[in-house]
């Protein structure tokens, strides 16, 4: 059997993006999902309009992710996000953030403080294990 396995969403106009980009949404290894970063980005790839908007899309984008490989918020081990006003943001961040990871356990969390990110302004990536692997 491989040892990796690439792992896309549902059928969306996204695929395009991931193929443009050359990258796959995530790969699985073993029990672990590997994801790579997810930004606000719709459909066409366009960035929502406001930071918030952005925030709500990249996390509903991970867990298109996520639901693929059969993992939820729950199964997420370890997260990196990336940010390009931290102070700034962090409170739109985290009213919006505490919807999806709303109690303990938390993942491990890194938090990035970047210049530049292809039009966006938030990209969360993280690694999950697998349920029932």
């Amino acid at each position: 059997m491989d040892t990796r396995e690439p792992i896309y969403p549902a059928a969306s106009a996204r695929h395009a993006l991931y193929d443009q980009h050359g990258y796959s949404p995530a790969m699985r290894s073993g029990d672990l999902l590997f994801v790579s970063g997810q930004v606000g980005s719709r459909e066409d790839g366009s960035p929502e309009e406001t930071y918030p908007e952005q925030v709500e899309r990249a996390l509903k984008n991970l867990e298109a992710v996520l639901d693929a490989a059969g993992c939820g918020f729950d199964d997420i081990i370890d997260v990196t996000s990336f940010r390009t006003d931290p102070d700034v943001q962090l409170p739109d961040f985290m009213s919006v953030k505490e919807r999806y990871f709303p109690s303990r356990p938390f993942p491990a969390w890194t938090a990035v403080g970047v210049t530049w990110l292809a039009g966006f302004d938030l990209e969360v990536k993280v690694v999950a294990r697998i349920p029932g692997k």
